[in-house]
């Protein structure tokens, strides 16, 4: 499995050999969706909070006395069977992070590039980089490698002035071969990755 490499301005410079292990595999939808599920999990805040009878406002003094009344019996104003009183088993600061393995992790990378190679949507760079700090000129480059929208960038070590030029982009990422994971490659409608990239990917995901 052979693409060809191309230069900043779009132009065929070489060609690379891809593993068809890494990038030519069994596309398991199964496995790219929990590895989604998991990320997204790992993501969210979790900082939603009710208050218990504990902690609303109010007296913990009996409002009446329990019997001769012909009221209903009651404790406290802050019973959660009242107006403003406490809420019972709501929901409470948590993580929603929890452990997927390794393997399936890698798996699910695996079938996600393989998804995108399947799908010519892979485009192989010598390199990115810019002379200089500027959206204009990150958005250009963009624009002669396919298009600004929905791209995925992927280096070893991203360029630090493409980094801060490119995070002005809003439909536009720059991330490293490390970080890279299943979602991101999902979310992309082109990725466009150097290679020295591939050579770094095919290392890790051959395992």
């Amino acid at each position: 499995m052979t693409v060809d490499v191309v230069n900043d301005q779009n132009e065929k410079i070489g060609s690379v050999e891809l593993d068809p292990n890494v990038f030519g595999g069994r596309v398991n939808a199964a496995l790219i969706w929990e590895a989604v599920v998991h990320q997204n999990a790992a993501d969210r805040r979790g900082t939603h909070k009710t208050k218990t009878r504990g902690e609303v406002r109010g007296s913990g003094s009996k409002p009446w006395r329990q019997k001769g009344t012909g009221r209903a019996r009651v404790g406290d104003v802050r019973t959660p069977l009242w107006r403003k009183g406490g809420t019972v088993f709501g929901p409470q600061p948590r993580s929603y992070n929890y452990a997927l393995p390794r393997k399936m992790r890698r798996g699910a990378l695996r079938a996600a590039l393989a998804q995108r190679v399947a799908e010519d949507a892979v485009t192989v760079v010598d390199q990115l980089a810019l002379g200089e700090v500027k959206t204009k000129m990150a958005g250009e480059l963009l624009d002669r490698l396919g298009g600004r929208q929905r791209v995925l960038l992927v280096d070893v070590t991203p360029d630090s002035k493409l980094l801060l030029s490119v995070r002005n982009l809003e439909s536009a990422r720059l991330v490293g071969v490390t970080h890279l994971t299943a979602r991101d490659v999902m979310d992309a409608g082109r990725v466009v990755v150097t290679r020295a990239a591939i050579e770094a990917l095919q290392e890790a995901l051959a395992r």
